[in-house]
């Protein structure tokens, strides 16, 4: 499983590399493109082109409907979550999953605070050598951590990283629907060490999704994750963050779905598509 995981850190930069064609990305994200292995830079290349850039969202959209709008929405959520995270004075960023996402180079307030970028190692060893690439080397406020979040201890890595008890904000975007329930369980009880004010943003899948009960017109990508790879295991139900939240000292700030991105984020830059709801973005802060 952990390899199959790791193996999707690449599609979600691609849809964000693809957006810089439009007039008015959702994300502005000059690394994205750069940061791509070799294929997937020529097939994002090709997208330059209104018609191919299309062909590439209808193939994404027949799979899982409001798939491409999700993944742009919940990046920008991220972002903005994670500006007033900084702007609070959080001590240091722990991006759980980082894959190949490039938040910790690209915004401009993370350039004084300490970003500590935890992954699989094989998704750690492909983002140190596409940093290097770039950079000639892993930036000073940048660190790698390699981890498997289902089998490892987190709470005893961030207490390696001197990170235990203090003031932190957490990432966690796309990684809880490839865990089991006590992983997911063993990953909020080592975030219980964070300081009172810290913050969490994460993103997850609908619990009556994976169970069948409510496919949301994406019944190819319910077959392919679901039942035939099995790599999607785990959801929350939306009315039921806030409990599974309370359990472990975080209290629930605010929860998107697919209206509060058209209010945010579609909308206002014109767009008229729609995210799916069969992920869901919510913020907390610790207690």
């Amino acid at each position: 499983m952990a390899n199959a995981a790791a193996q999707t850190a690449v599609g979600p930069m691609v849809i964000v590399a693809v957006d810089q064609h439009e007039e008015v990305p959702l994300v502005r994200d000059k690394l994205a493109y750069r940061l791509l292995p070799t294929g997937a830079k020529v097939i994002t290349a090709l997208t330059r082109w209104q018609p191919a850039r299309r062909m590439m969202i209808n193939g994404t959209e027949r799979q899982l409907p409001g798939l491409w709008a999700s993944m742009l929405c919940r990046k920008r959520y991220i972002d903005d979550q994670l500006q007033a995270a900084v702007e609070a004075g959080v001590d240091a960023v722990v991006i759980l999953g980082a894959g190949l996402d490039t938040r910790a180079y690209r915004l401009p307030y993370l350039a004084n605070t300490p970003v500590y970028e935890f992954d699989q190692p094989a998704n750690v060893t492909r983002k140190r050598a596409a940093v290097q690439r770039l950079y000639g080397r892993v930036p000073a406020h940048v660190t790698l951590v390699p981890i498997d979040f289902e089998t490892q201890d987190l709470g005893a890595a961030l207490a390696d990283h001197g990170l235990a008890g203090g003031r932190i904000a957490f990432v966690w975007e796309a990684v809880s629907q490839y865990l089991t329930e006590p992983a997911v369980r063993r990953m909020f009880e080592s975030l219980c060490t964070a300081a009172s004010g810290s913050r969490l943003v994460f993103t997850y899948v609908r619990k009556d999704f994976l169970d069948g009960t409510a496919l949301y017109g994406a019944e190819a990508a319910y077959r392919k994750f679901v039942v035939e790879q099995r790599l999607w295991r785990f959801g929350f139900d939306p009315e039921r963050v806030a409990d599974f939240l309370g359990e472990y000292g975080w209290r629930e700030v605010d929860q998107a779905g697919p209206r509060e991105f058209a209010a945010r984020y579609l909308l206002p830059h014109g767009r008229a598509a729609t995210a799916s709801e069969v992920e869901r973005s919510a913020a907390a802060e610790k207690r």
